[in-house]
């Protein structure tokens, strides 16, 4: 009965070495692949900030002025006076209008 329970004492060492060593494998795999997952989302959002860069340098400004490019300034003032004259502009407007006019 003593030889049996030398068996039993000794294999325990061995059952918790081999859980220990199971469980730091596992921590370890976990950790490599959320490093990966980490490391693919940050190239994923720098690709992502690239291509937006670039679609930005492509794009070119447009012109602020909403009047046509062909139009005088001439015309332009006495559009604004018209729209003054009947109402649809206030002073503060139109001379905002002006002034953004003749610059």
């Amino acid at each position: 009965m003593f030889a049996r329970r030398a068996g039993v004492v000794r294999r325990r060492p061995l059952l918790r070495a081999a859980a220990v060593g199971g469980g730091a494998y596992m921590a370890g795999k976990a950790h490599a692949r959320n490093q990966a997952e980490t490391a693919d989302r940050e190239a994923t959002q720098e690709a992502r900030i690239n291509d937006l860069e670039q679609a930005q340098q492509q794009v070119p400004p447009q012109r602020a002025s909403a009047a046509a490019p062909d139009a005088s300034m001439m015309d332009q003032l006495s559009q604004l006076a018209k729209m003054h004259d009947s109402g649809t502009l206030t002073d503060e407007e139109f001379a905002a209008a002006k002034a953004r006019l003749l610059g």
